[in-house]
């Protein structure tokens, strides 16, 4: 997957990320940039993506697959 980075610097407040561990299970994390990075649920993940700003979306391509991607958003 293509991905083109914005030339502007993005402000965020919190960063969520959705990654698989070696073992293939998602893991889910809320990130204060520069500051902490937190373990949550998965229903946490999904509400913060449906009821959130959304300032921008980052596809992570998982390491040797093509098809499956992981992601981050940032709000």
């Amino acid at each position: 997957m293509r991905y083109i980075p914005s030339p502007i610097p993005i402000q965020c407040s919190w960063v969520y990320s959705a990654t698989a561990n070696k073992s293939g299970r998602m893991q889910y994390h809320k990130i204060k940039p520069g500051h902490s990075k937190q373990r949550i649920s998965r229903s946490e993940f999904i509400k913060a993506y449906n009821e959130t700003q959304i300032i921008a979306l980052k596809p992570l391509q998982a390491g040797g697959n093509e098809t499956d991607f992981q992601m981050e958003f940032y709000v």
